[in-house]
């Protein structure tokens, strides 16, 4: 959606590892490879990946980066664990990008009525 409102063109199937360069995020591919060795348990990829992307930031936008990760993971988990449904207007908005991203392949979108592309009727 943020593309939408800069006026970028945003490939999302970078997310999912279908498509390998930045998908038209400045920086993309390091920030999912970040983001997936924070997710992921190997820490040397943590390491690798860290130092590449702080070599493309600065100290900043390295932190705000990192706060984003932190806080999805954190806000993430406990909408799925609690079951919070989308509002009208989210499921409304985000509709579109929750198939992109086709995220009813994970097992935790059976806990939030209206997630990955099913909207409560």
């Amino acid at each position: 959606m943020s593309g939408q409102t800069t006026g970028s063109e945003v490939d999302l199937d970078t997310v999912n590892g279908g498509v390998k360069g930045d998908g038209g995020v400045q920086h993309g591919a390091a920030l999912v490879a970040f983001t997936e060795a924070v997710m992921g348990g190997d820490e040397a990829a943590l390491a690798r990946e860290q130092k590449a992307l702080r070599a493309l930031l600065t100290p900043e936008a390295f932190v705000d980066v990192a706060a984003v990760i932190g806080a999805f993971n954190v806000v993430d988990r406990i909408a799925n664990a609690t079951g919070i449904p989308l509002d009208a207007g989210l499921a409304a908005m985000s509709g579109e990008v929750r198939e992109e991203l086709d995220l009813a392949r994970f097992g935790s979108s059976a806990n939030t009525p209206g997630a990955g592309g099913r909207i409560p009727g």
